[in-house]
């Protein structure tokens, strides 16, 4: 049998928090790939910040030996994020290998992301292993998991392995169903080098890693490599596979997934998805990679101090190589100088983006109210595309406002229907369709505007449920809406940070809100601070906030009242000026403090 035949590439695939990143750490375990006293849990979650949270941001390969009757067999694991908001990630682990892991939770049963997840696998046609995790734990429904993975997979019910990641047990079943059931890797080790990048890194001291799956032919060391896409030519300094730590080789073969080091510099020459070729003997066609990332929300980031602009840009190119699935623009603002404007999956995205700033880069950025992309058609016919409430057209040239829509897949208990259902409903939703997976858990299908859920709809979903509702969402397209740009004025200067464009009969009542809400955050300073919320050059809302009065009497005791007169027109011709020249500081909490409005 040779090398090919016995090497299996597969990949975990779950909802978030139903233990992928605990039975993958059970696996390197049991194959001996790390020794006791280096095991730790979330083994292969290396950022600080996966730890914290316990969630896993990035798809993160290893490569592990194991010995089946008598003969050894090379298994390559990647185990992929569970969030909604990183679901690119989950794509790119499934077009790199011939099999998938599917898990569930033994306590929760099928939520809304195991079923997005496993359309995933099944379209690029993987063998599906569906493992019950969590069974040592006394609330496991195990019975009644098992029916729903037989109704929504097909299978038999001796193929459901039982597991758990926390014990240990039903480890060995997995190898073995692994090795037994998925196929061996398609290659032909003669043919002209082919291999796939599905991930790069950035390394300080190196320049840029890619991660690569081999499907034809071999790459060696110091070969001279070229990326199709791109048309760069390199020199492979380094190949090797991933294990815990980088293993130099001298060749990687066809089937296998390995890494290459070649002094690459610039992010903008490695693009995930591209095809590695051999320049002595290349390939004619690259391989059919993943489709380019649309983000889905979009916000401003900009630098606390002005002149570390250039060290932004440069923190971003390097945080993009790591997460091809971050988009930025340069931009400028009035209110807050020179940033970008960036593109994410969804506010938890956008959140690890900054604090990966802050805490890999050391970089301090105010993040602007995030918005969706919107679709313009102006009086002469032409279509824009708006991600910036400051790109808008004057309002007498626009024809036509289109905003995005999704279909929305809620899976939760009987019980909360009726609460799920109206906040779908406040939230501008259209019942599609409802149906009972079992007596006790509904399926429903909303078709909703994207706008309204990148705020709180999660957060608010998950309370209402207490925890029981999972979600999940598609893109459908774009559709015709009734759109206002709000604007907030400070002492009637605009602060385009702050615009937004919002449902015309939510924006009255926002802009009240926002008026309120900003009046309590902005400090008090030496003049009065009109706030006022504009629709065009229609004030709808205002707030003011008093000035700090300084009590200049306080030394006049008794005496002619003209003394006191005289020194309070004095401040008061003091204030006027001050007022001219003064600047209003709105503070960062004041931007974040939007976001959590309802």
């Amino acid at each position: 049998m040779d090398k090919l035949q016995r090497t299996r590439n597969f990949c975990i695939i779950a909802h978030i928090d139903h233990g992928k990143s605990t039975l993958a750490d059970r696996l390197i375990e049991y194959t001996g790939q790390v020794a006791k006293r280096d095991m730790e849990n979330q083994l292969l979650d290396s950022m600080e910040l996966e730890r914290e949270r316990g969630i896993t941001i990035k798809l993160a390969p290893v490569k592990m030996n194991y010995c089946y009757k008598g003969e050894n067999y090379t298994l390559n694991l990647i185990d992929t994020p569970g969030h909604v908001d990183f679901s690119y990630e989950v794509s790119r682990a499934i077009a790199s290998c011939e099999g998938a892991l599917l898990v569930v939770d033994a306590t929760q049963g099928i939520q809304a992301q195991t079923i997005s997840n496993l359309y995933l696998a099944v379209g690029h046609d993987l063998e599906i292993i569906p493992v019950l995790n969590k069974i040592d734990v006394d609330s496991a429904m195990i019975d009644e998991v098992t029916d729903q993975v037989i109704d929504l997979i097909g299978c038999k019910r001796e193929d459901i392995l039982l597991a758990s990641g926390k014990t240990g047990q039903g480890v060995e079943e997995i190898l073995e169903a692994i090795i037994a059931r998925i196929p061996a890797p398609k290659g032909d080790d003669n043919a002209p080098l082919q291999a796939l990048i599905f991930d790069s890194v950035f390394n300080p001291f190196r320049g840029i890693i890619a991660y690569f799956r081999v499907f034809n032919g071999s790459i060696r060391k110091g070969e001279h490599v070229k990326f199709i896409n791109t048309g760069a030519e390199y020199d492979a300094d380094e190949v090797g596979v991933l294990k815990l730590k980088m293993s130099p080789r001298d060749e990687i073969r066809s089937g296998d997934v390995g890494y290459i080091c070649s002094g690459i510099k610039n992010s903008a020459e490695v693009k995930v998805g591209d095809t590695i070729t051999s320049v002595a003997r290349p390939s004619r066609e690259a391989i059919a990679g993943f489709e380019d990332v649309k983000p889905m929300v979009f916000a401003g980031v900009y630098p606390v101090v002005a002149d570390q602009y250039e060290d932004l840009r440069a923190s971003l190119e390097k945080l993009q190589l790591n997460d091809a699935s971050l988009t930025f623009e340069p931009e400028s603002s009035l209110a807050l100088g020179f940033g970008f404007r960036c593109g994410f999956l969804g506010l938890l995205h956008m959140e690890i983006i900054q604090e990966r700033l802050y805490r890999e880069f050391d970089m301090d950025v105010i993040t602007t109210v995030p918005n969706v992309s919107y679709r313009i058609t102006t009086t002469s016919g032409e279509e824009l595309e708006v991600h910036n409430p400051s790109g808008l057209p004057e309002i007498t040239k626009v024809a036509k406002i289109e905003e995005p829509y999704i279909l929305a897949q809620i899976i939760t208990k009987a019980d909360f229907l009726g609460n799920v259902i109206k906040l779908c409903i406040d939230k501008r939703g259209v019942l599609k369709n409802q149906t009972f997976i079992t007596t006790d858990r509904v399926e429903i299908n909303f078709d909703m505007p994207l706008s309204e859920i990148v705020f709180d709809f999660y957060d608010k979903l998950k309370s209402i449920s207490k925890g029981y509702a999972s979600f999940d969402y598609h893109r459908t397209g774009y559709q015709l809406s009734k759109l206002a740009k709000l604007d907030i004025l400070l002492n009637g200067e605009p602060v385009d940070a702050l615009s937004s464009l919002i449902y015309a009969d939510h924006a009255y009542d926002f802009g009240r809100k926002m008026c309120e809400k900003l009046k309590e955050l902005i400090p008090r300073q030496q003049f009065d601070i009109a706030i006022q919320a504009a629709i065009g050059a229609k004030i709808i809302a205002r707030e003011t906030v008093k000035a700090v009065r300084k009590d200049v009497t306080a030394k006049c005791y008794g005496g002619d009242i003209s003394r006191k007169r005289k020194l309070l027109e004095k401040q008061k011709a003091g204030k006027k000026r001050m007022r001219q020249i003064g600047q209003v500081q709105v503070p960062q909490s004041a931007f974040l403090a939007v976001l959590k409005m309802d």
